[in-house]
């Protein structure tokens, strides 16, 4: 018996790698003045994160960091509904208006009332998510 281990045969195959497109979405990053509002935690009213749209086919959801794992697994929801907004050929302002404007949501956050504000671009929000 040698010390030489068999090689697995399917080392050799010859593997193919087609890219497919995922679900439709919108940019995650803009460098133009966007919307956004805060989401809020429907049992103790605590800040979750940030949902934020530009003009320009952008839009996505800031956990707040100090939310922690909770404000991040609410993104998921949200994203969603992002991705959904998209698949209907919304743009981005619209889709904030509609979110913004559904105030009992299937997640565990809903928007804050009065919370609809302006920024100079996405990386403000992302600060504000990181800083508040």
């Amino acid at each position: 018996m040698t010390g030489e281990r068999p090689i697995n045969p399917r080392f050799n195959d010859d593997v193919h790698f087609n890219l497919v497109s995922g679900p439709p979405r919108y940019q995650n990053r803009t460098e133009n003045p966007v919307q956004y509002f805060t989401v809020v935690d429907k049992e103790d009213g605590s800040v979750l994160g940030y949902l934020w749209a530009g003009d320009e086919d952008a839009a996505a959801w800031q956990p707040r960091q100090a939310g922690g794992p909770r404000a991040a697994n609410e993104g998921s929801f949200w994203i969603r509904r992002l991705r959904d907004a998209k698949e209907r050929g919304l743009l981005p302002s619209q889709a904030l208006a509609e979110l913004y404007g559904t105030p009992e949501t299937a997640g565990k956050g809903r928007p804050l009332p009065s919370s609809l504000a302006d920024a100079p671009n996405a990386a403000a929000v992302k600060a504000l998510a990181k800083g508040d």
